[in-house]
């Protein structure tokens, strides 16, 4: 099976910035989600205006949650790319070296049961999980975006959340025409990723 994708280097200039409306949430005391709270909903602008929407899974990978949100508060993923598109199959982003053997310079545990962590997620159209390289506990920051079910991508994966708008804008962006490398010509820039929480503060991310 081929990998996915790596996460090994730093990326150095992250300054803390991101969706204001959270901010003071985030810098908070950890609080815990209860059942009737609703799902933290991450937001990708691209650099032409188009949204896409995901809705996080907490409960079912709760630290690979915790490590987007905390990415995506920092403005990690702003002015990022999606560097590898295979069109029938995903969509994937988040090297801060554009090349996709990049990461924020630490990685979290593999929440995938190849790992040992429960996690029945299926990889079908729409869900949002972590790239990695060949150790399971190699995904940093990372993801890519199923534009098609791929089965063989179950229980190796740490699946995290799933498209709720913006079909059409994945759909887009896999079409456009790539080198060997499944590297898109036109850069597909990331304009930002900002998380609305809902009043809940998820905490930092263990790291490795």
């Amino acid at each position: 099976m081929a990998l996915i994708g790596c996460s090994a280097s730093k990326k150095d200039d992250t300054n803390p910035q991101g969706n204001s409306n959270n901010k003071e949430i985030y810098l908070s005391k950890e609080t815990e989600k209860k059942t009737d709270d609703k799902n933290p909903v991450a937001t990708i602008e691209m650099d032409d205006g188009k949204i896409i929407k995901l809705e996080l899974y907490p409960e079912i990978a709760p630290n690979t949650v915790k490590n987007f949100i905390d990415l995506a508060y920092k403005g990690f993923y702003d002015e990022l790319i999606f560097h590898r598109v295979i069109p029938g199959f995903m969509i994937q982003g988040g090297c801060p070296e554009k090349s996709g053997m990049g990461g924020p310079g630490y990685s979290i545990k593999g929440e995938f049961s190849g790992n040992g962590f429960k996690n029945d997620l299926k990889h079908t159209k729409g869900i949002l999980s972590m790239a990695r390289a060949q150790h399971p506990n190699s995904a940093g920051s990372q993801f890519f975006i199923m534009v098609a079910d791929a089965p063989h991508l179950d229980g190796s994966y740490a699946a995290f959340g799933k498209l709720i708008e913006g079909q059409e804008v994945a759909d887009e962006i896999v079409s456009t025409q790539t080198d060997r490398s499944d590297r898109p010509y036109e850069d597909q820039i990331i304009k930002s990723v900002t998380v609305e929480t809902f009043d809940v503060n998820y905490g930092e991310p263990e790291k490795l």
